[in-house]
């Protein structure tokens, strides 16, 4: 009867990952219902679309393009951006500015990074997250963390059972077969990953599931600033602004 205590731990394997997996699903659908009560016809800001789309960097890229395009800023294909206005019209653009600092002139690539890890890039994401339109950090991590735990388990569970059953004389003819004990821990985990599947739902890797609702319905016109923000700088119509922001390079890491 030594199988007994494999069982006991496959049990307990099985029990202890379902439970962290459905306290991590109740959390994400409590925070989804907030969320979703919260902003039924809400109509997401550039700035909102651009992080929930692409985090922040795409938030950077939009400003700067938001930017050369009113020729407050001049964006050079040589790599270099040039302040033409120096006063910013909100908190991104005043960001920007910033990162450019007094000498007026800042390599792009440097003022991309710069501007992306802003405080007012900071704030905007702080501010989607509490509201449940951005997916936190955490969140995320703690629903994947768990399905993983419960594959692992069930992993566990299948080794468990099979030394179980291969071991000598660990069952007496007429008994329950061992295989059919070390089933039920089994049929739990994949169980618990089938409605797991079904029911949580998929997040990106900013927007929560009410976020990707809202940018649903965002219009996306060709070259527009919030096709920019959906799409990236791939989006930009302007050639010689596109190759100043590296667009090619974009299109294909984004």
């Amino acid at each position: 009867m030594f199988w007994v205590l494999f069982l006991v731990l496959a049990c307990a394997l099985a029990f202890l990952s379902c439970a962290r997996l459905c306290l991590a699903a109740v959390r994400a659908a409590e925070s989804e219902r907030r969320a979703g009560d919260a902003y039924r016809g809400y109509e997401l800001s550039l700035y909102e679309t651009a992080f929930l789309s692409g985090g922040p960097a795409r938030v950077a890229d939009v400003t700067l393009v938001s930017m050369a395009r009113a020729r407050r800023l001049l964006l050079a294909h040589t790599g270099w951006a040039t302040v033409v206005d120096p006063v910013g019209r909100d908190a991104l653009e005043r960001s920007v500015l910033g990162a450019i600092g007094p000498a007026g002139q800042s390599r792009i690539p440097l003022l991309r990074a710069a501007a992306a890890t802003g405080e007012a890039v900071r704030a905007l994401a702080e501010r989607l997250v509490s509201t449940g339109l951005a997916v936190p950090d955490a969140n995320r991590s703690t629903v994947a963390g768990a399905v993983r735990q419960v594959q692992a388990a069930a992993v566990a569970v299948l080794a468990l059972g099979t030394v179980a059953v291969l071991m000598p004389g660990q069952s007496d003819p007429g008994q329950t077969p061992v295989a059919l004990w070390f089933a039920l821990p089994l049929l739990l985990t994949v169980s618990c990953l089938g409605i797991a599947r079904v029911e949580i739902h998929p997040y990106t890797r900013w927007a929560s599931p009410t976020g990707q609702r809202l940018l649903a319905a965002v219009p996306k016109g060709s070259g527009s600033l919030l096709a920019v923000a959906v799409r990236g700088v791939r989006a930009v119509d302007d050639p010689e602004l596109r190759a100043a922001l590296g667009g090619t390079r974009n299109a294909t890491a984004e």
